[in-house]
Order: C-alpha cells, then sequence, then structure tokens
C-alpha cells in the first residue's frame, strides 16, 4: 500500500514501539472527541449534501479483491456484507467507534435524507437486509443502475478502531444479468468521483494473484493520483502466494514491487481468515491474529534466508495496517481541524444569511410592491437571456439542451415540409442547437425547401381554358400574361403552405428558449451568488410567466403569417412588375424587347396552338391562301395597302384553335371581326403566315412550323420561369428579412414590455392570484425549517470544534 510517508529508517522493533506509543497517546479523550466531532460533521455533511473537506478513507478495488473481508476484519466481527457487495450499487459510509463498553457491536443507520440515526441493528442478516433494500429502493426512484448516493452506518464496538471507511462499489468488467450494459463504466466513473477530492486518502486492494505489470485498475488508480501520494495499496490474499517462494530474493524482490510502485512506495500484505461464515466474533478475531502469525513465521522460517525485516516488516500482516490506517486518519483529523473549524464558522454565516433572507420573503408574500418588484427584475432578467441565446450563447450546454432537426420536427408535431417529397437534411441537421443558430437553420431548412418546389406540371384542358379566355377577352392579354397567371396559381397553392410551415417552425424554437433562459438565468445566479428577483416557490407566477411568453410567441407567429402571406399575394398580383425586371428576361436566353412584343401582341393577330402538333397537307394549305395576302405585299406602298391599313386590318382578325385536344393536329378557327364579317371557316392554315404578327417575327411558339416545339410546351415551360422567378423574389428578397425582423427583433428588443403589459398591468388584487397560494406559502416554510435544523447542527459541530481545537 502507498503510504503519506517516506519509507521507515528505524528498525521494526523501533517502529512497532514508536507506533505503539503513538497510538497509546491517541487513545486518549483528546483523540475520542476529535473523532466523534468528524464523525458527526460526516453525517450532517451527508444528511445535508454538505461538502466539506472532511479526511475520509475510500476503499477501491475489484469485486473480488477481498475489500470485503477487510471491511469485516477492521469492524471485527462478521455481517455478511460479501452476501451485499453484488447487490449494493451505493457507497457506504462506515463509521467505526471505538467504544470499550460495547461488548456486542451496535449498528445504527442513519436516517435518508436526515443527520439522525435509526434504531440500534443487532442481527448481522438484518444489517445486509438494510443496505440491500435501501439500494434496490433508491435506484429504482431514480431509476439508474448507480447511485452516487450514500449510505452510511455507525458501528460502536470495544473491538473496533476509531475510523471512518468509505467502502465503494467494486470494479466490474461486465454488468450482471439484468442490469444495464454500461453498469461498469458507470461504477468507474462514480468511483473516481468519489475518489477524486484531495482530502481523502485511497484504500486501494488488490489480490496477491495479479502481477504488477498486468493489474486491470492500478492504471485507473494511478489516473486520480498519478504519484500514489495519498494511495494506500494493500495485497490481499497474501498467504495464497507465500508458497511460491523458495529463496529470499524472491521474496524481497515481490516485497518491493520490482519497481513499479516507485521507491518511496511500499504496499501492505494481508492474509485472512478464510472461513468465517460459521465461527464467532470472538473466533473470528483470535483467527485474524492467528492468520498474521502464521504469515510472519513462514516468511522468516520458511524462506530460505528469511526476508529483509527491517525493511518490510512494517508492512506485512492486518494488524500493522489497521494500526497505520487509525494513526493515519487521527493525524489528518489533527491537521484539518484549524481549517475545518473556519470552514465551519463560514458555513454558519451564510446559513444565518440565507435564514434571515428567507424569513424575510415570508413576510414579503404579503407586500405587494416587493413582489411587484421581484418579478419585475425576473422577468427582465428572463428576457434579457432569451435575447442572449438569440444572438449565440453557448451555455447552458447545448449536448443537453439543444435539439437536432429531427427532435424539432418530432416533438412541434410539423414534420416534413407540405408538398416537399424529398428527405430534407439540411447542414447541421445531427447537431443538437437552440436559440439564434437553430433559428438559422430551419431558415435553411426552409429555402432547401423552397427550391426542391418546381411549377407543377399543367394539363392542357387547364391551359387551353386560360389562354383561350384571355384571347377572347382582347385587350393585349397575351402568352405571356396567361403563363403568368399559370405561375401565379401555383405559387399560391404551392409556397404559402411552406410559408406557414416555416412560421411554425420557428416559433417551436423561439418557444424553447423559455426553459433555456430558465436554466441559464439558475446558473448565473448561482455562479455570481445573486438573485435577479427571488421567484422561488411561486408557481403561480411561474406558470403565468410562462403562457405569458408563450402567447407572445404564438401572437409573433400568427403576425409573421400574416405579414408573408402578404409578400406572397404581393408578389404574384397581376399589377406586381417581377416579371418585368431586366435580370429575369436575361435569364430566358431572348431580350427584353421581345418579351414586351409578346405581352403587347395584339389578340387578334396570335395564333394559339395547344394541342400535340400535327402534319398539315399541301391542299389545306392552299386552301385558306386567299385569306391572307401575298408576303410581298406586306411591301407594298398601294393605297390604302400601306402599313396603317394592314394594321387596322391585322387588328380586326383573329385566329383561334378548336376545342384544345393534345392529340388532334394544328386545326385552327379564322373569325373576321372587321367593318366586312366573313364567316368562321375551320381548316389548317399556312403556319408561317398566319403567325405573322403586327410587331414582326413570332410568338415564343416558334415560327409556326409544326416540327417546332408546341404551344403547351412554350406556355409550360413559361409558367415555370415565371414561377421560378416568383420563388426567387419571395424566398431571397422578402421572406427571409420580414421573418427575422418578425421574429427576432421582438424577442430581442420587446419581449420584456410585452411580458410587462401582460403580468404587471392589472390592479392588484389581480396580480397576487399569482402568489397568494398555500402550496408556496408551505414551500418557504418547508425551507426554513429546514435550514433552522441545518443551522442548528452546524451550530452543534462547530462548538464541538472549538472545544477540539483547545486541545490541540
Amino acid at each position: 500500500m502507498a503510504t503519506a510517508t517516506p519509507t521507515p529508517t528505524k528498525t521494526p522493533v523501533d517502529k512497532s514501539r514508536g507506533s505503539h506509543s503513538r497510538h497509546q497517546a491517541d487513545d486518549s479523550s483528546s483523540s475520542r472527541s476529535r473523532f466523534e466531532a468528524y464523525n458527526r460533521l460526516q453525517a450532517m455533511a451527508v444528511a445535508f449534501g454538505e461538502k466539506l473537506p472532511i479526511p475520509e478513507i475510500v476503499a477501491l478495488g475489484g469485486q473480488s479483491d477481498g475489500k470485503s473481508s477487510l471491511l469485516e476484519a477492521l469492524l471485527g466481527f462478521c455481517f455478511n456484507v460479501r452476501e451485499v457487495e453484488m447487490g449494493t450499487r451505493r457507497p457506504l459510509i462506515l463509521q467505526m467507534v471505538h467504544d470499550p463498553s460495547a461488548l456486542e457491536p451496535r449498528c445504527r443507520f442513519q436516517e435518508e435524507d436526515s443527520e439522525e440515526y435509526g434504531s440500534p441493528v443487532v442481527s448481522a442478516s438484518t444489517i445486509a437486509d438494510v443496505i440491500k433494500s435501501r439500494t434496490e429502493a433508491l435506484l429504482k426512484k431514480t431509476k439508474t443502475s448507480v447511485s452516487p448516493k450514500p449510505i452510511v452506518m455507525r458501528a460502536e464496538f470495544a473491538h473496533c478502531p476509531n475510523l471512518t471507511i468509505i467502502d465503494t462499489p467494486g470494479f466490474v468488467l461486465k454488468a450482471k444479468k439484468g442490469e444495464p450494459e454500461n453498469t461498469p463504466q458507470e461504477i468507474l466513473s462514480m468511483v473516481k468521483s468519489l475518489a477524486s477530492p484531495p482530502h481523502r486518502i485511497l484504500l486501494f486492494l488488490q489480490q496477491s494473484s495479479v502481477e504488477w505489470c498486468s493489474s486491470l485498475w492500478l492504471d485507473s488508480i494511478r489516473e486520480i493520483d498519478p504519484t500514489f501520494r495519498r494511495t494506500v495499496i494493500v495485497v490481499s490474499k497474501f498467504d495464497n502466494r507465500l508458497k511460491e517462494f523458495s529463496d529470499r530474493w524472491e521474496v524481497d524482490r515481490y516485497l518491493s514491487a520490482s519497481g513499479y510502485l516507485g521507491e518511496t512506495t511500499r504496499p501492505f500484505f494481508v492474509a485472512l481468515p478464510k472461513d468465517r461464515s460459521t465461527v464467532s466474533n470472538d473466533e473470528f478475531r483470535r483467527q485474524i491474529s492467528q492468520v498474521d502469525s502464521e504469515v510472519l513465521g513462514h516468511l522468516r522460517d520458511g524462506i530460505k534466508g528469511g526476508y529483509d525485516e527491517e525493511k518490510f516488516k512494517p508492512y506485512i500482516g492486518f494488524c500493522s495496517l489497521r494500526e497505520y490506517l487509525e494513526l493515519e486518519l487521527q493525524k489528518r483529523y489533527k491537521e484539518a481541524a484549524p481549517a475545518t473549524l473556519a470552514l465551519l464558522e463560514q458555513r454558519c454565516s451564510e446559513v444565518n444569511i440565507e435564514l434571515e433572507r428567507l424569513d424575510s420573503k415570508i413576510q414579503a408574500t404579503s407586500d405587494v410592491s416587493h413582489l411587484r418588484k421581484s418579478a419585475m427584475m425576473h422577468a427582465a432578467s428572463i428576457s434579457n437571456q432569451v435575447g442572449v441565446l438569440i444572438d449565440g450563447a453557448a451555455d447552458p450546454a447545448p449536448e443537453q439542451w439543444g435539439k437536432t432537426t429531427e427532435e424539432e420536427r418530432s416533438e412541434s408535431g410539423i414534420g416534413s415540409w407540405p408538398g416537399v417529397t424529398v428527405d430534407m437534411k439540411p447542414a447541421n441537421a445531427i447537431l443538437r442547437l437552440y436559440g439564434g443558430a437553430a433559428f438559422e437553420r430551419v431558415m435553411h431548412e426552409f429555402r432547401c425547401a423552397a427550391y426542391s418546389i418546381e411549377c407543377p406540371p399543367v394539363s392542357r384542358e387547364k391551359v387551353a381554358n386560360i389562354l383561350l379566355a384571355h384571347a377572347g377577352r382582347g385587350g393585349g392579354r397575351g402568352v405571356a400574361e396567361a403563363a403568368a397567371e399559370i405561375a401565379r396559381t401555383a405559387a399560391r397553392s404551392w409556397l404559402a403552405p411552406l410559408l406557414d410551415t416555416a412560421c411554425d417552425r420557428l416559433a417551436f424554437v423561439l418557444g424553447n428558449l423559455f426553459d433555456i433562459a430558465i436554466e441559464r438565468n439558475r446558473s448565473r445566479e448561482s455562479e455570481y451568488g445573486r438573485k435577479t428577483g427571488d421567484m422561488e416557490g411561486y408557481v403561480g407566477f411561474h406558470a403565468a410567466l410562462r403562457h405569458a411568453y408563450n402567447s407572445i410567441i404564438k401572437d409573433l407567429a400568427k403576425q409573421c403569417k400574416q405579414l408573408v402571406r402578404h409578400h406572397l399575394d404581393s408578389v404574384t398580383s397581376p399589377y406586381s412588375q417581377v416579371f418585368y425586371e431586366n435580370d429575369f428576361h436575361g435569364s430566358f436566353g431572348s431580350s427584353a424587347n421581345s418579351y414586351f412584343r409578346h405581352n403587347q401582341a395584339s389578340a387578334g393577330s396570335i395564333w394559339f396552338e395547344l394541342s400535340d402538333c400535327g402534319q398539315v397537307s399541301h391542299d389545306e394549305r392552299m386552301r385558306d391562301q386567299e385569306n391572307i395576302p401575298p408576303e410581298n405585299n406586306a411591301r407594298q406602298k398601294t393605297p390604302g395597302k400601306g402599313t396603317e391599313a394592314r394594321e387596322v386590318h391585322r387588328e380586326s382578325q383573329m385566329t383561334v384553335p378548336e376545342t384544345p385536344s393534345p392529340d388532334q393536329p394544328c386545326d385552327g378557327v379564322k373569325v373576321d371581326v372587321g367593318p366586312r364579317k366573313r364567316i368562321a371557316r375551320i381548316g389548317n392554315r399556312n403556319p408561317e403566315q398566319l403567325m405573322k404578327v403586327h410587331n414582326g417575327g413570332s410568338l415564343l411558339f416558334g415560327n409556326g412550323d409544326c416540327g417546332s416545339r408546341s404551344a403547351y410546351t412554350e406556355i409550360c415551360s413559361l409558367a415555370a420561369q415565371h414561377f421560378a422567378r416568383i420563388r426567387e423574389v419571395l424566398v431571397e428578397r422578402s421572406v427571409t428579412s420580414t421573418l427575422n425582423s418578425g421574429f427576432l427583433t421582438p424577442c430581442r428588443d420587446r419581449l420584456v414590455v410585452e411580458l410587462g403589459l401582460d403580468l404587471f398591468a392589472v390592479n392588484d388584487e389581480k396580480f397576487m392570484d399569482m402568489f397568494v397560494s398555500p402550496a408556496a406559502i408551505e414551500v418557504l416554510q418547508h425551507k426554513r425549517q429546514s435550514l433552522q435544523n441545518r443551522q442548528k447542527v452546524l451550530q452543534s459541530c462547530l462548538t464541538e470544534f472549538k472545544n477540539v481545537a483547545r486541545s490541540l
């Protein structure tokens, strides 16, 4: 075992006599009172959760390394702790009190969450049952496989030392049947946490059959205490290894640990009785002494040349270990007494201040002005924390409080984006985010969803109905206007649900900030030791604050939906100039002039072809040549046939198709509606002639050649381009800035005002409804009672330590 002192330089006899004399000196009234004072302080710390640097011994080791046998040997009686070890997953604090008058062991368990001890337990089997039942009850309550909350047992006995040891669950490599798979890791983590405080002595046990170079748990202990400065290493079951030694050099090399533990670290070597289940307590103690004598006798007489007694005898046998532990703990108690006294005085002062504050708070439950001030400060602090989280704060831990994209979708109940068939995987989807980061991720996800939607296909019948209706009304509403109307209708149908979903998702992100802001505010108050309006226990107020916050976020979502819908209506309005912007025309691969030319073409000079283009016979083309002037006539200056006359003539004619059908050829109907009405003729016309318009050239549908794309294809293509333009303008120019200003600006700048109007702009009677509740007052009174109990115990411990300090 590694000791905190250097290797002894005196002879074994001198060491033994010195230790014996010091033991006799410490076995005095002052030593007993000091030990009792620390025991009471330890019990108080466990009951009230006080973290005090009390010198303690923490027993560590594997499941079968003899830790339970050593604890029973220290107690001086058996209570079947070995049967409990496999069942317990909580630390066990054993407070051993040497009481010469206790001829039989008196064991009492400290009540859970109290400094009081229960009735004495006599039966050994009862002790084991209590440990097991308390462990199972707590683990069931906390739904965990292990718990760091200790069980405290006080044992008063004439044959036990004044010693306190914290027994920890044994290290295991594999979980027991029925336990979670991560139980070994949880045990290791908990034990490391218990052993980390520097005021604790580590008592590490390892059985002798394990070589130093292959020790499973020695490296874990080295992580906690790299130099073994505060570690006592015990090699258990030493008698099993003795039979392997025959020469002195072999046993001396083993006892020195072969350099694995360092030059100043000396392990203790202990052997204990193997069968102690059926013997009495007196016989058990006699067997312990007998085994010690047999081990020393074998080393001296059974090994050729014996062993280095001067160097190793102080570290061999249970009695040497017990004496060392008792003396070492007493020395640590004595050294820590001044610091402990100062700490107790500080804690008593802090508890007194906390008690005065709580008394004031109880009196303030009927003080309206005080409650208003405290409530306003608390609401302002929460509002400030919400703004900080939006601006990018990463505290508390996003790993615990943040959400992934999938968790946001699931918990909000919104699910996938409407109309989007692909699986949306935005950047950082698997990271747990909150606040401004989560807000921006949803905005990015909205953009991805919007750009994944294209203008849906439109049937020929629907195109025909829209286009022919425009042609029939005249007024210059040409093909481009019809395509724009199709795009506007599609945008309103497909983009509007996306906008509503974006608002709902963003509202969910902001709604989650309330609990995170509460936690951040609580941690800040704890860190800086100040209270910005102490509202703890006022359940009604907290409920009203949460409701007001949720209502504000809900109203913001409603307002944002109206705003983005307004932008959608604006960009899809027939009066919108979205389609006439130069950057849009360039994307079509055609000039702005041609675009205006198409849109301004007269309804009477347009040939609408929506069905699939079929072959037109030469005879049918020739049959209607009389209705079309020769091509060269357009360049003649004959009176009455000039440009003005042709303009009037063309504006008085209109060529419309038959009832559209995707499978019909390019048949048309020509209607003359000029001064000289003519009977409509049904038949094919010369496309190259009929598609000529006053502005020159052909209209988006080619030059009338049936080999080119049909009018239906051209209109669908143009509608898709219009739809893309609407989507681009809406997403990039309107919605992003609107949602940022509609959600984030109010939460940053006006949240505290909105909360104040909702909660505090009421009369006193309605305001006090949030505070005057029996539950809130009961919580305060219960906390006051707990503080009074803590104050009483701390003051008692302080008085005891003052008496201890006088005897030092």
